[in-house]
């Protein structure tokens, strides 16, 4: 079998960045923590190995590209200061998938990080088709 394949999945907001990590072994997006900005990020791609970041993309309901400056600053700069590749996927509606799942009661950050869950797993749930 090959080497396992650390995820990191992103739920990227202008005060709280939600986090989930998943492994290839298991394919299973587990909410991890909730960062405050781009330099914590990098340091737990860092120290927890991660090999493939999954970011959300925000995209408009009709579709379209949403043109938030902050989030294309945060793209461009995990990209370039990542050794990790960064996938994007469309997150529409993950924040709401969150408190469906688990009830709009819940704290901020850990809607934040379960909607990081949600975006990897998808991910996830795509790549073995």
């Amino acid at each position: 079998m090959g080497k396992t394949i650390n995820y990191l999945g992103i739920d990227w907001g202008e005060k709280r960045i939600g986090l989930a990590t998943a492994d290839s072994e298991l394919s299973l997006a587990l909410p991890f923590r909730t960062v405050s900005n781009l330099e914590e990020v990098l340091q737990i791609i860092e120290s927890d190995e991660i090999d493939v970041v999954v970011l959300g993309s925000p995209i408009k309901m009709s579709g379209g590209a949403a043109n938030n400056s902050l989030w294309l600053d945060f793209l461009a700069k995990l990209k370039q200061r990542s050794h990790a590749p960064v996938e994007l996927l469309d997150e529409r509606l993950s924040s709401l998938a969150a408190d469906a799942k688990f009830g709009s009661k819940q704290e901020k950050a850990g809607r934040d990080e379960i909607a990081a869950s949600i975006i990897l797993q998808d991910y996830l749930d795509k790549a073995k088709r």
